[in-house]
């Protein structure tokens, strides 16, 4: 036993080292993904103390961390909008069983099915709603409403903010915490015994509390005053077709965004690998308990779970630690937020926002791929001009029928032999009624008054379209060459 110790002992010292770490990442994430989202700063606190004392213990993934994030800021805010912060906890609840449904059934895999082009503008998309939305909160304005509204108010915001001195002062400490998170990696260090989300929302506040500065803080009201279950009517909502497409929304995204963070969180790895099903069933057990507790979504978070394996991590007993230290921290110092200027973690968000845009593989991607960018630029645009939903949804359908045009490949081989005898034409392909007006206007071109044979023996898939209007040419070309033979 004693020699079982000693060998888990550089294992436990770099799993504390790793949650110590993770925890300085994700206190000011998860405030400020509170406060993005319309609710208590308290409630994303707790989703964080979910993630890693609950999730952190399921099987699934053994170094992804969970707790709220900024992919879901949008969704939650536009449903807390409409909705009522009451609901919360039953759209959270509801997902969260979702999740476990789709873990059961053994969906988990699936996901990984996603294209790549689809999940990419969905982040992208994701990543200007927030970015517009959070230049408002930069300046300790209000954001006149959804994301297309939102970009076309930015050039007021920026003449307002010029004239306006509160505005001006909290931008400066907004840009000031995005310089800082810009900056803070490249001396080496600090960064390691710093994380730049924290040392920028500390330097942010120090400023702001020595020169005394005119910002508005975080609002805090206690961890268990945040705490608000859904009520029986709260839970009847749930058979409201726009409130179950939301929680449809909830799911499928924080599925996708966990499982493919997981995915990218093995490559960083030499460890065991995630079980996608169990990451799922274990997504959804903790969603469901945030649900409960009314507080927010949550998702694994490649930025915290990179940390954590950058930190030498190697078991899930850092997740689960992180998870104690925000439970220590949110009992023994709530009033330590109410000090946090707000255009602080609105840096905090606009720069996570940011990093959610592919800039740099988009180039590359319209050189050699430009079906694929087409359709992470349609995703990215449909989120920020209609919603999540409905976005992700039209960027699915446009990769499906992209998949669909570029496999339905066919040609014909056409030899036309002299003198009377018949034309042969060899159709070689996949024959679907994406190509069938190419193909019709192909046939259209043989020459009049001569038999043709046509060969479909090569074809690998013909479907029902093509091979209706295929024959019914043939018909048609049989009886025009017999009337012109019956006509001489």
């Amino acid at each position: 036993m004693n020699r079982l110790i000693v060998n888990r002992l550089p294992f436990l010292r770099a799993d504390f080292t790793a949650s110590l770490v993770v925890f300085l990442v994700a206190v000011p994430l998860c405030v400020g993904v509170a406060v993005a989202s319309g609710v208590p700063a308290e409630l994303g606190l707790v989703t964080g103390i979910v993630g890693g004392l609950l999730t952190g213990l399921l099987p699934g993934s053994s170094l992804q961390v969970s707790g709220p994030a900024a992919g879901l800021t949008v969704l939650v805010y536009e449903a807390v909008q409409a909705y009522g912060l009451g609901a919360l906890g039953a759209l959270v609840l509801a997902a969260g069983a979702l999740q476990l449904l789709m873990g059961a059934l053994r969906w988990g895999r699936w996901f990984r099915a996603i294209s790549v082009a689809v999940v990419q503008g969905m982040l992208a998309g994701i990543g200007l709603v927030l970015v517009a939305g959070q230049l408002y909160t930069l300046t300790d304005a209000k954001a006149p409403g959804d994301g297309l509204a939102n970009l076309a108010g930015l050039p007021r915001l920026a003449w307002e903010t010029a004239r306006d001195g509160g505005g001006a002062t909290a931008f400066a400490v907004g840009a000031g915490t995005i310089a800082v998170l810009v900056l803070w990696p490249r001396w080496k260090r600090a960064a390691r015994v710093l994380p730049a989300p924290l040392a920028a929302v500390l330097l942010a506040t120090a400023a702001v509390f020595m020169l005394d500065l005119p910002v508005a803080r975080v609002e805090v009201s206690g961890l268990l005053e945040a705490v608000q279950p859904p009520g029986l009517a709260d839970i009847g909502r749930l058979t409201e077709p726009l409130v179950l497409g939301t929680v449809v929304s909830f799911a499928l995204i924080a599925s996708a965004e966990s499982l493919f963070s997981a995915a990218a969180v093995d490559r960083l790895h030499d460890g065991p690998k995630t079980d996608y099903d169990k990451e799922l069933m274990a997504q959804g057990a903790g969603n469901a308990v945030c649900g409960v507790l009314g507080a927010l979504p949550m998702t694994a978070v490649i930025v915290r779970s990179a940390a954590n394996v950058q930190a030498g991590a190697r078991t899930k007993a850092s997740r689960v630690l992180h998870g104690v230290w925000i439970l220590l921290f949110a009992a023994a110092f709530p009033a330590a937020l109410g000090v946090v200027p707000v255009a602080a973690l609105a840096g905090v968000l606009v720069h996570a926002g940011w990093k959610l845009i592919p800039l740099r593989e988009l180039r590359p991607l319209w050189r050699e791929h430009r079906g694929e960018a087409l359709v992470l630029l349609v995703t990215a645009g449909a989120i920020v001009t209609v919603n999540m939903f409905e976005g992700v949804l039209i960027g699915l359908l446009l990769a499906v029928a992209k998949t669909a045009w570029d496999t339905s490949q066919v040609h014909l081989e056409i030899k036309v032999p002299d003198g009377d005898a018949p034309i042969r034409v060899r159709a070689v392909g996949n024959a679907t009624f994406l190509r069938l007006p190419k193909l019709l206007d192909q046939l259209a071109e043989l020459p009049q008054g001569r038999e043709v044979e046509l060969d479909l023996s090569a074809l690998r898939h013909l479907d029902h379209a093509c091979a209706t209007a295929l024959h019914s040419w043939s018909e048609q070309r049989r009886r025009t060459r017999s009337e012109q033979v019956l006509a001489s």
